[in-house]
Order: C-alpha cells, then structure tokens, then sequence
C-alpha cells in the first residue's frame, strides 16, 4: 500500500466512522505500525490545510472536523444554537469545562457557586463534554469537551479557543483566590475560638 493511497484510506476511514479513532486502531485496520499511521495523518493533515476539513486530535484519538477558516461562520451557528438550547447556566458552565476541564463537578460548583448536576447531564446528553476517570480519585470524575465540541467550534484543538491560555489562568487566579480568603476566614474563626478558650473569668472567692 503506497503512503498517498494510506492516506486516501485513513481520510475515507474517519469520514466513514464520523467518529474518534484511536492510533493504535487505525494500526491494526491497516496492519501498520503506529509510526506509519501517525506519518501518514501528518501528511493527511498537510493535504487538507486548504480545504474545509481537518484533523482534529485529541489524546491519542483522531477524527475529521471543519476547517479553522470557518471558524467564525461555524462559531456563530454554534453559539446561535447553544444560546437558544442551553441558556445562560448552560453557556456558562461550558464555558468553564472548556477552559478548565478536565475539571470535577465540585470544582465547577465551587467557581458557580451552586449546584451544576442537571446543567452537566444536560452538556452531556447534547454530546458536548464527557467524564473521564479522575486518575487522582477513582470515586470521582472529571468533565472535559468532546470532539464534537471541538468540532463545533472549528478549531482542531482546545487550545486554539479564543483567549484560551489567558481565560484559563484568570479562573485559575480566580480560584485560588477563593480558597485564600476561605482559608483566612477560617483561620480567623479558629483564633477567635482559641482566644475565647484562653480568657479565664474571675473566680469569686468566698471565705
């Protein structure tokens, strides 16, 4: 199998499967190393750089998504329809999976400030995140976008959402703000306690 025709197979591969592909599975479709796989997409990525289509990766996955030249036709028909489906909460606490994630619904609760079980089941029937294991915490998971997301967006990877590396750190320094002043308010009531402990009242002595 010549590499352009690999190529050609891989591209009509991801279009037939609509969906993420691992590397390792693309491997074992074509009965090539992964090396020769992730060549191959190289060069597939390469092929489509002037066309509507793209590579999007993700992990070890791949998967087709449109073009980063229409990201702004493809942004504005998005968030037409995420405005009009999802609301306000809905839109805000994407936004926070997008520029956070992967992130634990506590932890979407705490920058919130309410709770967020309904909005997430709700993210997640619509295709647009999905929970992953948290590796810290097996009791836990974590919320992250998907491929579709992506997708969506026009953008073939997370980090190419506008702002990203800046909104990311802002709600980040938004965080361990929080925890700060929480951690001073508890340590004020602690002392308080403390010294309400150490005052001894006068005894009144009797004869």
């Amino acid at each position: 199998m010549q590499e352009n025709n690999l190529e050609k197979q891989i591209e009509s591969v991801l279009f037939w499967k609509g969906e993420p592909v691992s590397i390792k599975k693309l491997g074992q479709i074509f009965e090539k190393k992964e090396e020769e796989i992730l060549a191959s997409l190289k060069n597939l990525e390469t092929t489509l750089s002037n066309r509507g289509i793209v590579l999007i990766f993700k992990d070890d996955e791949v998967t087709l998504g449109t073009s980063k030249d229409t990201s702004e036709l493809i942004e504005k028909l998005t968030k037409e329809e995420l405005v009009r489906d999802l609301g306000r909460a809905g839109l805000e606490t994407l936004s926070i999976i997008i520029y956070q994630g992967p992130i634990s619904r506590s932890e979407i609760d705490y920058i919130r400030g309410v709770q967020s079980s309904f909005i997430i089941r709700n993210l997640m029937i619509r295709g647009l995140i999905e929970k992953v294991p948290n590796p810290k915490d097996q009791r836990v998971f974590l919320y992250k976008p998907t491929f579709e997301m992506l997708s969506f967006m026009g953008i073939t990877k997370i980090e190419d959402m506008p702002n990203y590396t800046e909104a990311r750190n802002e709600i980040e320094s938004y965080k361990n703000s929080q925890q700060a002043e929480e951690q001073k308010e508890n340590q004020d009531e602690t002392n308080a306690d403390l010294e309400s402990q150490m005052e001894t009242p006068t005894d009144t002595i009797k004869e």
